[in-house]
């Protein structure tokens, strides 16, 4: 007689976040924070890999947050910064 098939493995506890860290760090990336951006995009790679999802959103959030800074330190050193224009 052939035994079973053994159970699945069980799931990691918790909730998937994956997508929403991912989307969280790609409009925060875009708009204002880079490092907000940075931060949900590793969390959202994080959770990607525990829970067997795809970490695109992640990575992306992490390339908008990155272009966020060097964009925002090249507007500063030309001085073209609307924040700091003192006319």
């Amino acid at each position: 007689m052939n035994a079973p098939y053994p159970p699945p493995p069980p799931q990691a506890g918790g909730r998937d976040r994956t997508r929403l860290w991912g989307v969280l760090g790609i409009i925060l990336g875009l708009l204002c924070c880079g490092i907000l951006g940075i931060v949900f995009g590793y969390l959202s790679i994080r959770d990607a890999k525990r829970y067997g999802q795809s970490p695109v959103l992640g990575y992306l959030a992490i390339a908008f947050g990155v272009i966020n800074i060097i964009g925002s330190a090249i507007l500063r050193a030309s001085g073209n910064y609307p924040f700091w224009n003192n006319n």
